[in-house]
């Protein structure tokens, strides 16, 4: 299924493969993210502070995804997806175009489970919109049969919420 995504400069983290348009820096995505050390020790890491903006990066992705199982108490070991950061709206409503021939109706971040890759825009690129969006890959990891949407969904606004207190 190709998605049109472009471009990409990548990041291997231990649960994730991201992806980022060229023109998009690692230290402003680490910025964005702003995960703490307390974040960190939450997710029963010890903080560090890695030298290059990847690691970084990598680091705080794996740190999210982490306290995201926590809240939802559901813990993937093995999991590995992608996570594909996109420039900017357009490109972002371009790839939902492409994947599925619709809108995406002004949202800015999605997963597909066919994929098990998480789609979101550069403005998005917060730790709440983005552990809604893990929270999603972990529900359809966790379980053998896929629940439904709205159960999904009430899940994510949760997360969501725990993140944004």
């Amino acid at each position: 299924m190709e998605d049109s995504f472009g471009p990409a400069k990548t990041i291997e983290s231990k649960y994730f493969t991201v992806y980022y348009s060229p023109e998009i820096e690692a230290s402003t995505l680490a910025q964005q993210l702003n995960i703490s050390p307390a974040d960190e020790i939450m997710a029963g890491k010890s903080p560090q502070t890695p030298a290059a903006p990847e690691s970084e990066l990598a680091d705080m992705v794996d740190t999210l995804f982490l306290n995201v199982g926590d809240i939802l108490d559901m813990r993937l070991y093995s999991y590995k997806g992608s996570i594909k950061i996109c420039a900017d709206d357009a490109q972002i409503d371009q790839v939902y175009a492409t994947l599925f021939n619709a809108s995406l109706h002004h949202r800015q971040s999605f997963y597909v489970h066919a994929l098990n890759t998480i789609y979101i825009s550069l403005g998005s690129f917060k730790r709440e919109i983005l552990g809604h969006e893990m929270s999603h890959a972990i529900i359809n990891g966790y379980f053998a049969v896929q629940s439904p949407v709205k159960i999904q969904e009430i899940l994510s606004m949760y997360v969501e919420y725990q993140l944004r207190k």
